[in-house]
């Protein structure tokens, strides 16, 4: 893409804003992002104003700061949730506003900290902010995930480059596999949605009950599906009818599993970024849906902390199904975050399933959703497991069994 650094970062705010949040007159956007992405912010909010935007909070932060508090505070002020901030959250949602998120983390800037304050910050936020999410989970808010490259997380990524040209390079990858890299960036996106509506037309269309997943780094597991399962990718439709999409990037179709109806081990297949904390080489073993042993080569705490937060992050609240071929894997890069690596690899995640992904899920309650066995939590942790080994049957109600994957890509 031709221009100046300034010029791509102001296309890719048009992006992010017209196209990922579609933003619309007259709506709010809510914006978080790190103190490194001043000059992309300041394109974000200057697009959201000529868009006409009625107002643009921008929530600023600082991780190095934000690692100094999980250095210093006691774990029992994590189980706080500062009031003012969680009304400006929950407000920011019944107001209908748009909220976009950029991330630029370093991958390890939480490495070492006490895995249980990290844990209380989630259940705390989660609690005082049911707004807050739910808008997000039942498809009342548009909300949207960006990368930004900072130097902290470009030293991780390209640790043998110069500083300078490490956030290039991360910077260069970020606009390509967010397709912002050519003339028309939206165009490439309406094209980029179309592409999704085939395969999950075929998967809806299958109405398989199970999944069985096989490569030879040991992962064996059967996952059941609910009977009124939906695939989903690409883009999303808000319950008033808004579209917008939710990661920039995206390759994935997903779903969400009967989280009663998982069966056996799951080995990864890249490094999961956690936080701010690395954990590798993990193997989770699930029988009668639940967590029952688990391990990690590296990160182990941060992997305990995960699957213990509740009782429902000892569950599966998505499979999602990403091929070899995907442009993100494509690229060579190991990013170290999940927004990305999770698009190059076909993937888990423990912990809250999406309402989504049952049919009537959005008009029915919590409640209601984990009887029919769509997971909650406090927690949704994506962790990757696709290889070019990879083989994926789907299983119908009869016993007859689908080639989905094979060799790590679609098999149909």
């Amino acid at each position: 893409m031709a221009g100046t650094f300034d010029q791509k970062l102001a296309k890719y705010a048009q992006l992010a804003v017209k196209t990922g949040c579609n933003l619309q007159p007259g709506q709010e956007l809510y914006v978080s992002a790190d103190v490194t992405q001043v000059q992309l912010v300041r394109h974000v909010v200057r697009c959201a104003y000529e868009a006409g935007a009625c107002n643009v909070h921008v929530q600023w932060s600082d991780e190095v700061v934000g690692r100094m508090h999980y250095d210093y505070k006691p774990a029992e002020s994590f189980s706080e949730f500062p009031e003012w901030r969680a009304m400006l959250l929950n407000g920011t949602a019944k107001r209908g506003a748009a909220a976009l998120f950029i991330t630029s983390e370093d991958p390890q800037i939480m490495a070492g900290v006490d895995q249980q304050k990290l844990t209380n910050w989630v259940i705390a936020s989660n609690k005082a902010c049911r707004d807050w999410r739910d808008g997000m989970d039942f498809g009342k808010n548009v909300w949207c995930i960006i990368g930004a490259a900072s130097p902290a997380w470009a030293r991780q990524v390209f640790p043998d480059l110069p500083e300078d040209e490490a956030v290039a390079k991360l910077w260069d990858a970020i606009l390509h596999t967010a397709r912002c890299d050519g003339e028309d960036p939206a165009a490439a996106w309406s094209d980029h949605e179309k592409s999704f509506h085939e395969r999950k037309d075929w998967l809806n269309g299958q109405r398989f009950d199970a999944l069985h997943y096989t490569n030879g780094l040991g992962t064996d597991i059967t996952i059941g599906l609910t009977e009124r399962h939906v695939w989903e990718g690409g883009g999303e439709v808000t319950v008033d009818g808004r579209f917008f999409f939710p990661n920039m990037p995206t390759e994935e179709i997903f779903t969400t599993p009967d989280r009663r109806r998982v069966e056996g081990a799951v080995v990864s297949s890249m490094p999961l970024n956690h936080d701010g904390a690395l954990v590798e080489g993990i193997r989770i073993t699930f029988k009668g849906g639940r967590a029952v042993e688990y391990s990690a080569e590296k990160g182990g705490e941060v992997l305990a902390q995960i699957i213990e937060t509740d009782e429902g992050s000892h569950f599966l609240g998505e499979v999602a199904l990403v091929p070899v071929t995907s442009p993100i894997k494509q690229t060579g890069i190991l990013f170290l975050n999940t927004l990305f690596d999770e698009n190059a690899s076909c993937h888990f995640a423990l912990g809250m399933g999406f309402p989504e992904c049952y049919e009537g899920g959005r008009q029915m309650s919590k409640e209601e959703l984990l009887q029919v066995g769509v997971n909650d939590s406090a927690t949704h942790v994506d962790f990757m497991l696709g290889t070019e080994d990879l083989s994926i049957d789907g299983i119908k109600a009869d016993g007859t069994r689908v080639p989905v994957f094979r060799n790590g890509d679609w098999a149909f």
